[in-house]
């Protein structure tokens, strides 16, 4: 009885807890509540009026980027006003949330802690979880996609269709593919089959229903990345966007990212299948969702679920070296400790690592394995962890942490530069050089371009105006770093405002081009802090 009232006193909480972020979400302005499901929606009846359907960009500047299957199964939406929508998609949801939780808590021995409390526990650490709020803000569809392949992926079909909702997932959104590589190593010959046959019917279903947006998107939109915004950004933490921001670039770039991606999905479906064929296949499914987010080009906020999912159940294990590195890397996910710990990021290699914490943590969760010190004590010839397991394992990972965090970043590398858009001009910390018309074009004064510099402690933000002499801005951070493009924003008639943030200005270099692709003004050693 004591752990029925437990566990139902937690699914209130897990309640309470939604019906308030719901809300939140609700209470947002217009043009920043539920942001890609707004992008859905519109897609959607752009489709039913016979627009081609990655034609279609979104008032607030989204595409449509998943593939035509996505867009048949979200084809219903279309046919209802976007308020009942969106009211619709909040409730469903934080329902998949829950069950998300449900499926995850088979994975706790019911001899250790009930399975109710502890599938109400992880419901209430995901729903508080960066990932989870991010899916409730933006109206994704990333929580259903990680519901289809962990079901699938535990097992939790029936036999004779297991293997299909992965295939289905991937259809939808192709990140899901590793588990049929997973199935593979796993010796699930037919659930691979199964999954694999489930994507190709529904890629065929698109091309027979929507044959021309098929052909767009498998001929080369699907390749087409920029799209979805840019990678270099903090809220792509991937193994990619982190390599963009340490400054990697250039022709070996793709091999360097392809060679760490192999070198990080390899240990994960190892450590998987190992995982599966000794009982533990939420364990296992968990970690390759997590091999997902890491290998993938784009891994935004809302994608992170699964790393959510395996610090819960390190906290489930038996050991308390196990649950200290479930906390912390429930810490990672719940907190952005790039903002949280910004004022002590003394160095540029600290803050590095405090801005790219849900990367590193995914990868180090790939390469170690849920409770991947027993590999470590295996290798060693014990068949379990010992005290001095532990301590060279956790040595060694404080020693690697230390070393990189003393280290200067690449010329090029710029890992807090973000871009400001049309949403964050009202923000006075972003843009606060002029706040008229009349202040804007005395600010500008004639000149093609002109901008002021603030400082803080761990960034530099730049905020300016240009006149029409002005058809593009790009900065780069160092010399041989990326070109960064700056969005110009036609905040006032004839008037353009521009603002970006940046680690540190000194080797940095801002360039207008005209209207024929020449540079009519070059800012490098004039970029000095006011």
């Amino acid at each position: 009885m004591r752990d029925r009232g437990v566990a139902a006193a937690a699914w209130i909480v897990f309640g309470l807890i939604a019906v308030v972020s719901s809300v939140l979400v609700w209470h947002r302005p217009d043009w920043d509540r539920l942001s890609d499901l707004h992008i859905y929606h519109g897609a959607i009846r752009h489709l039913h009026a016979g627009q081609p359907l990655y034609d279609y960009v979104a008032a607030n500047g989204g595409p449509f980027t998943y593939p035509p299957f996505a867009a048949l199964v979200l084809s219903p939406i279309g046919l209802l006003p976007e308020g009942v929508v969106q009211l619709c998609w909040l409730v469903l949801t934080c329902a998949a949330i829950a069950a998300i939780a449900v499926a995850a808590g088979r994975a706790v021995p019911s001899t250790r802690y009930p399975r109710p409390v502890v599938a109400a526990a992880i419901a209430c650490a995901l729903m508080v979880s960066a990932p989870a709020q991010s899916n409730l803000r933006f109206g994704q569809v990333s929580v259903f996609i990680v519901l289809l392949a962990l079901v699938d992926g535990m097992g939790l079909t029936p036999a004779r269709y297991r293997g299909v909702l992965v295939g289905a997932a991937a259809a939808i959104k192709l990140t899901p593919l590793l588990f049929v590589l997973f199935f593979l190593v796993s010796g699930r010959w037919r659930d691979a089959g199964r999954a694999v046959t489930a994507f190709v019917t529904c890629g065929l279903v698109g091309a027979v229903v929507l044959p021309a947006e098929s052909w767009t998107f498998w001929t080369g939109t699907f390749l087409n990345t920029s799209r979805i915004g840019n990678l270099a950004s903090l809220g792509n933490q991937s193994l990619h966007g982190m390599l963009l921001r340490a400054g990697a670039a250039g022709e070996t770039f793709p091999l360097l990212w392809a060679g760490l991606v192999l070198v990080v999905c390899g240990m994960a479906l190892l450590r998987a299948r190992q995982m599966a064929l000794s009982g533990q296949p939420a364990h296992a499914a968990v970690l390759v969702g997590c091999a997902t987010v890491a290998a993938s080009p784009v891994s935004w906020t809302h994608h992170q679920i699964w790393p959510v999912l395996a610090a819960m159940l390190l906290i489930g294990a038996y050991g308390v070296a196990r649950r200290v590195a479930g906390v912390a890397l429930l810490v990672v996910m719940v907190l952005s400790l790039g903002a949280l710990l910004s004022q002590v990021s003394m160095t540029p290699g600290l803050q590095f690592l405090f801005e790219n914490s849900r990367a590193l943590a995914t990868i180090t969760v790939c390469l170690a394995g849920v409770g991947g010190v027993t590999v470590a004590a295996v290798a060693t010839g014990r068949r379990t962890p010992t005290a001095r397991s532990w301590l060279r394992v956790a040595g060694a990972a404080v020693g690697a942490i230390a070393f990189f965090a003393v280290q200067p970043l690449p010329a090029g590398a710029d890992p807090t530069f973000k871009a400001y858009s049309m949403a964050d001009v009202h923000n006075p910390r972003y843009f606060f050089v002029c706040r008229s018309v009349a202040e804007c074009a005395a600010y500008g004064a004639g000149a093609p371009i002109t901008f002021g510099v603030t400082a803080e402690k761990t960034k530099v933000r730049v905020n300016g105006v240009t006149d029409a002499r002005v058809a593009r801005l790009e900065y780069q951070s160092a010399p041989g770093g990326a070109a960064r493009s700056i969005p110009l924003l036609e905040v006032y008639p004839g008037q353009w405002l521009f603002s970006f943030r940046s680690a540190n200005l000194a080797h940095g270099r801002l360039t207008a081009y005209g209207p024929d692709g020449h540079p009519i003004a070059v800012y490098s050693e004039e970029l000095a802090v006011r």
